[in-house]
């Protein structure tokens, strides 16, 4: 939301297109709410922490926003970072529930809507296609930073969300 927002005002400003930035953001940022949403349905968090939650958001997004102001190709890159830690961290979540020590219940109705997964997906369903798409918000970030760094780069080396292919054959 933040990358987005500045580079949709940039882009006001300047009167230039933003070569498809600001939808690529936002439907990065649509797809991290529903990481969040599904595992709201699975941890059924406390208020207490749905509070700590709202308190990491607020603080995240004002530090990212001026991260961004200064140096945008140095926010994509931490973003990337963190990206490929969160790619690490389902890795370990999926071995926790092969082992057994994580319980593989049934997917959200949520996941199985917005990731199209089988009526009988279970959570480790779920896991693999939110690993995924971590995996494709750090190419992206990844990439954004490096065409702001100069760098060349593969265009054609992201592919879209999975759960978006198809739309985006349609509109091509």
């Amino acid at each position: 939301m933040v990358g987005a927002t500045i580079m949709h005002l940039q882009c006001l400003r300047r009167m230039v297109d933003d070569d498809g930035w600001i939808r690529t953001l936002l439907e990065e940022a649509e797809n991290e709410r529903m990481h969040l949403m599904m595992f709201i349905e699975i941890a059924k968090p406390t208020v207490f922490e749905r509070l700590v939650v709202m308190l990491a958001q607020w603080v995240f997004y004002i530090g990212f926003f001026l991260l961004y102001l200064v140096s945008s190709r140095t926010a994509h890159r931490v973003v990337g970072y963190f990206e490929e830690e969160a790619v690490l961290s389902y890795t370990l979540y999926l071995k926790e529930i092969d082992e057994g020590r994580s319980p593989n219940v049934t997917a959200p109705a949520i996941a199985k809507h917005y990731w199209k997964l089988s009526d009988d997906a279970t959570l480790r369903d779920v896991v693999l296609v939110v690993r995924d798409d971590e995996a494709h918000h750090r190419d992206v970030n990844h990439r954004f930073a490096s065409k702001l760094a100069g760098e060349p780069i593969d265009d054609g080396h992201i592919a879209p969300y999975p759960q978006h292919a198809d739309e985006s054959r349609s509109q091509s």
